[in-house]
């Protein structure tokens, strides 16, 4: 069984994927961790398309039950039929900045406020993150993940990312076991 969790930066996709490793037979892949080169600070260089694409689907084949976590849009048509179920997390826009404002205060601490280009990094990131509603924003968007998710044959969830994890966690976890597999 292969399921992906995606939606905008700060919705829970990653903490979703990391509950269900904890609780069932998954392996959770984190597509950040196949995009970014490991840096210090990190997310500050991309890994080249055919390269990540290369080792998540080596790590995708290598396990039989796999959770992907994070938004695979740009990463080519083949990711289009390579899941069982898609579970597509949306937040209110201004809790989910929110988050991101305090995930990125925690990641750097006071770096973000000594260290010039960190903080230039933080703050172009949250400037993109919060163009994700925009219907005219060019970047990974509402309006994108939408369009993508009609491009799919396989089972739909949409969740509210305000939902409790234990309770997120129980409705995907239920559709797993009560899967029939017919999609890719």
């Amino acid at each position: 069984m292969k399921v992906l969790i995606f939606g905008a930066s700060g919705s829970g996709t990653t903490t979703l994927g990391n509950e269900i490793e904890r609780q069932i037979a998954f392996k959770h892949l984190d597509v950040d961790h196949y995009y970014w080169k490991n840096t210090e600070p990190p997310f500050q260089e991309k890994i080249p398309l055919d390269e990540r694409n290369q080792n998540l689907k080596a790590d995708f084949k290598t396990f039989e039950n796999v959770v992907v976590s994070g938004s695979m849009v740009s990463w080519g048509i083949e990711w289009q039929t390579a899941f069982d179920i898609v579970v597509f997390i949306t937040l209110d826009n201004e809790k989910r900045m929110e988050r991101l404002k305090n995930r990125e205060a925690e990641r750097y601490g006071k770096r973000l406020i000594t260290n010039k280009s960190i903080k230039q990094n933080s703050e172009a990131f949250l400037e993109w993150a919060n163009q994700y509603e925009n219907p005219n924003f060019e970047g990974r968007s509402l309006k994108i993940h939408n369009n993508w998710i009609k491009q799919l044959n396989c089972k739909i969830m949409r969740i509210d990312g305000e939902i409790e994890l234990i309770y997120k966690t129980t409705e995907v976890i239920n559709a797993i076991k009560n899967h029939k597999p017919h999609c890719r």
